[in-house]
């Protein structure tokens, strides 16, 4: 069925980090604005921005103090109502990040809530009394590092928080609750904004008899059987559903950790009425050993034959039933050719062969800022991280438990750090890469004299123009947005390539995500039609698909003649 988002790009701004209007080193609702002509001129049709709420900032916004008035770092209400009309103007939508897991401490709801046990606010959080010997009431551990559960004295009792301490859970169990949020999404939704990417949604539901985790289960960074996919998680949905998104032509993508393929598939399904997509982890996981009480950190090789499973597999089950976000990069992971690829002599090819694999497939595809100029991770040292999950791991991995050196830890942050996607976005050579005339928030990458905007539109061969026509092409090109999917070479440890196919149109992409040549040879049934180049990062515009010696991170994008000449 055919649907707006499903035809969208989305590029999601993170405000702080985007371009400093007034010199305070901290981006701004003004700044955005100021820069959307640049994000029209790449070609995205949606615009999602991560928290401008008001907030104490503990995890960079996530933390929500008040969810109708902006943060004041960011500007006022006034400059996000402009915001979304200066969106709306340019033809494009603009979502929203709702954060409704938690509330940050200092919201008024949990004000209320410590301040005695028989308060109207106690019941929108969780509260339970102490464990044997005033332990915490259960083993949970929360995914920044130590306990889910704090003391809180003026009652005697614990409190449960999944992440930070002063990101205390809300408990949705409470009506009062639910109608908070959503009277909270009508609020914003009347104003005008498009949609929702819904933070860790599949956490709303509890299990709420608390049960200890097993034996062998990690305590640590654990999105595990009782953090996520509740036993009301879907009823609750289908209720948000009901009572504010079916009211609006709007988009929802919801953070689903530790979701499956079946749990996909319930939050997906158009005929249960509950979301248009949902964001899985399980291939941005590849790199990470499993069961390691070190937990992300515990970084392994990049193994394509492991990421062209994950993704085929995810490509696969949800082609007729739901849909599927396509993304490599956002706010928590790191540049991905810093990550799996080559962000040096050959950053430019590896950008656009990354993204030439994402954007060939079927979803709705997320570039995150910075993605389409090719910024690589930041070569900093640990000290100058800002990150709290950083900054609380080495406190207990490193310190506390001695499971990891610091040599170790540094070398897995390196990779891995949430902080490489939030340096400030890189606009020019000048001082702090043009994001700001102040002092920044956050180091600048100091690749930016290298890698920016100005840079990247003065190249007419640059990784900016590549994904300005990737996108074109999925404008132009109805196979690329609802062809069926279908993996070749499933067994190559260096091409990643598939063919799309839809009402006759028939789409093939070959990709050499490795630093040597490949040969990419197409199984026979391909031989009998002619293919003509759609896109390729070394130019090339012809291409014999019967044996194709692929440069490294070479990519090319092919549409069969028969289609081509329909056209």
């Amino acid at each position: 069925m055919s649907e707006w988002w499903k035809e969208a790009v989305v590029y999601q701004i993170y405000p702080r980090s985007f371009f400093d209007s007034n010199g305070d080193g901290f981006g701004d609702l003004q700044g955005i604005i100021q820069k959307l002509d640049y994000i029209k001129r790449l070609g995205a049709d949606v615009i999602w921005l991560c928290p401008v709420f008001d907030s104490p900032q503990d995890d960079n916004g996530y933390d929500i103090s008040d969810y109708r008035n902006m943060y004041e770092k960011f500007g006022t209400n006034e400059d996000m109502f402009q915001l979304i009309d200066e969106v709306h103007q340019r033809g494009m939508k603009i979502i929203m990040d709702l954060v409704v897991n938690h509330t940050s401490d200092e919201h008024a709801w949990f004000a209320e809530s410590r301040k005695s046990k028989d308060n109207p606010y106690r019941d929108y959080y969780f509260w339970r009394d102490p464990g044997p010997a005033g332990s915490e009431p259960n083993n949970w551990g929360s995914i920044f590092s130590g306990p889910a559960w704090t003391f809180d004295e003026r009652t005697g009792q614990y409190y449960l928080h999944y992440f930070s301490k002063k990101q205390p859970d809300l408990n949705w169990e409470n009506e009062a609750v639910r109608r908070e949020v959503y009277d909270l999404m009508t609020f914003w939704m009347d104003k005008g904004i498009d949609g929702w990417r819904m933070d860790v949604i599949g956490s709303i539901s509890k299990f709420v008899d608390f049960p200890d985790y097993e034996a062998d289960d990690s305590r640590r960074y654990i999105v595990g059987r009782y953090h996520s996919n509740g036993p009301r998680l879907h009823e609750f949905i289908q209720e948000m559903n009901r009572e504010v998104l079916s009211h609006y032509d709007c988009m929802t993508v919801g953070e689903a950790n530790g979701s499956d393929i079946e749990e996909a598939k319930k939050y997906t399904d158009e005929s249960r009425h509950e979301l248009n997509m949902i964001f899985t982890f399980e291939h941005m996981d590849i790199d990470t050993e499993q069961h390691s009480p070190n937990g992300k950190w515990q970084v392994k090789p990049f193994d394509l034959i492991a990421l062209k499973k994950t993704m085929t597999r995810w490509q696969t089950a949800l082609m007729n039933v739901g849909w599927n976000t396509l993304y490599f990069e956002n706010h928590d992971q790191p540049r991905v050719i810093s990550r799996w690829g080559n962000d040096g002599e050959l950053r430019k090819q590896c950008a656009k062969a990354f993204a030439t694999v994402l954007h060939g497939m079927k979803g709705t595809p997320f570039i995150y800022q910075g993605e389409e100029i090719g910024m690589t991770n930041s070569n900093i040292p640990l000290e100058k991280y800002d990150d709290l999950e950083i900054k609380n791991a080495y406190r207990e991995l490193v310190v506390e438990n001695k499971t990891m050196t610091e040599e170790a830890f540094f070398k897995a942050v390196a990779k891995k750090g949430r902080d490489h996607a939030r340096t400030p976005m890189q606009w020019d050579d000048k001082r702090h890469a043009g994001f700001t005339e102040g002092e920044p928030w956050l180091s600048v990458n100091p690749r930016f004299q290298e890698i920016n905007v100005k840079e990247a539109l003065d190249d007419q061969d640059s990784i900016f123009y590549y994904y300005q026509k990737l996108i074109q092409l999925r404008k132009q090109y109805k196979v690329i947005v609802y062809g069926d999917y279908r993996l070749l070479l499933e067994g190559d440890p260096q091409i990643f390539s598939y063919i799309r196919e839809y009402q006759g149109e028939k789409l093939l992409v070959a990709v050499n995500l490795s630093e040597e040549k490949a040969l990419f040879e197409a199984p026979p049934e391909l031989l009998g039609e002619r293919w003509n180049v759609l896109i390729s990062n070394y130019s090339r515009d012809q291409a014999d698909i019967k044996s194709i010696c692929l440069e490294p991170y070479e990519a090319v994008m092919c549409i069969s003649e028969s289609r081509n000449s329909q056209s």
